[in-house]
């Protein structure tokens, strides 16, 4: 049996793609089975519940050689703590390569687009299969979802023609009120503690030297509401702090993203992200929140400015 799983702390892509493709992989004769490496967000909740199906079983460990396939990710930092104990044998992914090796060739599927769904439906009508309502409205939501309803800088002309294939097969008429109600979903976060708040779409890059690169959490909360994240400021750099220290990183991000006026305050923990944060992106910070602007995607805006910051110039 084949496990399929997206990264860490998964978003709504993470949890969908491993349900979508373990389903795919099956009809093609391949067992597999769908897992997730954390809790559902609120978004994701509301979308598995929309859609009348059961989030995958959570995945903590698993025996060294299982055959594992990964979707919406490739590095370690955002996986399974022994990943490379286990036998990757298929990687569906729309980031950037990371530090994945394997002892025999896998199957890789890797195209800039903005979601891992946009990926999965290439795959479904290259193996000549139809797309099942249920799998249309789950690649659908993560669609959505990656891109902001095609607010985000990662929107491809691709993802666009997904979703306006993918609704009718799902049975949603109006696109734009079911994102609005997952955008709600995720927006809605009520007394989540502050760490979870922080750890929901977070992840840890490294940055700078291969052989001892700096260690940088970025956490991302995109919201419609973002004067109810702003009204926890303490708590959240509070949280920020005790993650730093714990996760032993050399700094902590944690941008606000304003779905609907797409804007990006980001909180400044110390002045070592105030630092980076001025000289990177010219940001303008006070009361410890930096202006990021428009630069609402962490994979296209501020990941890749962050490495250039931090690699060595010969």
């Amino acid at each position: 049996m084949l496990a399929v799983f997206g990264h860490l702390n998964p978003d709504t892509d993470a949890i969908t793609a491993a349900l979508v493709y373990a389903r795919l992989l099956t009809r093609q004769d391949i067992e597999a089975q769908a897992y997730r490496l954390g809790d559902l967000n609120f978004e994701t909740a509301f979308v598995l519940r929309e859609a009348g199906v059961e989030a995958p079983p959570l995945l903590e460990t698993l025996p060294s050689g299982t055959a594992v396939a990964l979707v919406d990710h490739n590095e370690s930092a955002q996986s399974l703590p022994n990943l490379s104990e286990l036998t990757v044998t298929r990687v569906v992914d729309h980031h950037k390569l990371g530090d994945l090796s394997t002892a025999q060739p896998p199957y890789l599927r890797f195209e800039p687009v903005g979601s891992t769904g946009t990926i999965l439906l290439k795959l479904f009508r290259e193996a000549g299969l139809a797309v099942e309502p249920l799998e249309a409205r789950l690649m659908l939501s993560a669609i959505l979802s990656d891109t902001l309803h095609f607010r985000s800088p990662t929107t491809t002309a691709d993802d666009q023609e997904a979703v306006a294939f993918l609704a009718p097969v799902a049975g949603i008429e109006d696109v734009t009120a079911y994102a609005l109600a997952m955008f709600a979903a995720k927006s809605d976060l009520g007394d989540t503690p502050a760490e979870t708040l922080l750890r929901m779409d977070y992840k840890v890059f490294p940055f700078g030297e291969v052989t001892a690169p700096q260690q940088w959490g970025l956490g991302v909360i995109e919201t419609t509401n973002p004067g109810y994240v702003f009204g926890r400021q303490a708590e959240l750099l509070a949280a920020m702090d005790a993650v730093k220290a714990e996760d032993r990183l050399n700094g902590v991000l944690l941008s606000v993203v304003d779905i609907l006026n797409e804007t990006n305050r980001t909180l400044v923990l110390s002045a070592t992200e105030d630092k980076v944060l001025r000289e990177v992106f010219g940001a303008a910070v006070s009361g410890q929140v930096a202006d990021l602007g428009a630069r609402i995607s962490r994979k296209k805006q501020l990941v890749p400015a962050l490495e250039t910051y931090f690699t060595p110039q010969n």
